[in-house]
């Protein structure tokens, strides 16, 4: 798993003041991508315990942050080296995880391991990016396919609740 880059001050990604991590990695190839640079997933910093004690160093130092969101790439593209990440940074920070991905939320809840990994993340915003829907008004998504996800409610309803902005 490597992370290409660390905004670790954003308003953009997400509700709030966010640490932002992209990852290397898609399989999505989605049509007017801004990280097509990502897809293959061989650049950026492996993510090594050295490398992910400083992110929770950086993280819990800042405590003007509301929370991290996972973007890319697609965070997904490894689910099991997600799963892993995830469980640490949510153990080691309490802090609310959003996470962008190309799958939709029903493709999540097939795959066990990406079933799981939806355990610790707060809220999803889902679907490729379709340059034909893109529509640069819309709130942290850039296409109006997309959909921002409240986790822990649409599993808890069984059925899917999402936020708007």
């Amino acid at each position: 798993m490597k992370i290409i880059k660390i905004f670790k001050e954003t308003i953009s990604d997400g509700f709030g003041f966010r640490y932002s991590i992209y990852f290397s990695g898609c399989t999505h190839y989605c049509e007017g991508c801004h990280n097509h640079e990502t897809w293959k997933g061989d650049i950026g910093r492996a993510l090594d315990k050295e490398y992910m004690d400083e992110i929770v160093e950086e993280i819990n130092s800042n405590y003007m942050l509301d929370g991290i969101t996972l973007s890319g790439g697609d965070p997904f593209f490894n689910p099991e080296e997600l799963l892993e990440f995830l469980k640490e940074i949510k153990v080691r920070t309490h802090k609310n995880i959003w996470s962008y991905t190309g799958y939709t939320f029903e493709t999540l809840l097939e795959d066990p391991t990406m079933r799981e990994c939806l355990d610790y993340i707060d809220v999803l915003v889902d679907g490729k990016f379709q340059k034909a829907d893109y529509d640069p008004d819309l709130y942290f998504r850039g296409s109006s396919n997309q959909r921002i996800i409240d986790i822990k409610e649409s599993l808890e309803n069984d059925q899917i609740i999402t936020l708007e902005f």
